[in-house]
């Protein structure tokens, strides 16, 4: 029969070093995404100078100055060079990886607390079921199963 011997308090501490390395990864991961973001609007275009902010429609070169809540097509926007356009690709074809780290460590961490937990919950059911069984014993049957001299 196999045995097992896990310490509740031990998984707790192991539980609790895991979920600061997950949050390590977590904020590394925003990080990166920044510094990408960063980076990209920092590597400009493979167009000169002046070139490189575009006005979409023809209202932002008449002079006019939007009021109140613009939709963003309106605003001056930096034009996006090809490593600007690399980048975000590279975020994009990435994003499933970025989450399923995360998934993973969500999942051990959740399934390592409840697997000790049911285990904490079945020592506590055996001692349950150990003590209704010790109150059940005749005493009196187990004297006389002695034998008499």
């Amino acid at each position: 029969m196999a045995s097992w011997d896990i310490q509740p308090q031990g998984v707790q501490g192991q539980l609790k070093v895991v979920g600061t390395h997950a949050e390590d990864l977590g904020k590394a991961l925003t990080t990166l995404l920044a510094d990408m973001r960063e980076a990209a609007e920092a590597a400009g275009t493979a167009v000169p100078g002046s070139q490189a902010k575009t006005v979409p429609g023809s209202l932002m070169a008449s002079g006019y100055k939007p009021v109140g809540p613009v939709a963003p097509a309106l605003l001056p926007q930096k034009a996006t060079g090809p490593v600007g356009a690399a980048l975000a690709q590279y975020a994009t074809e990435r994003q499933g990886c970025f989450k399923a780290m995360a998934d993973r460590c969500q999942a051990a961490v959740l399934g390592a607390a409840k697997a000790t937990r049911e285990y904490v919950e079945g020592d506590l059911e055996a001692a349950r079921n150990a003590q209704n069984a010790a109150r059940s014993v005749r005493v009196d049957a187990l004297k006389d199963a002695g034998g008499k001299k």
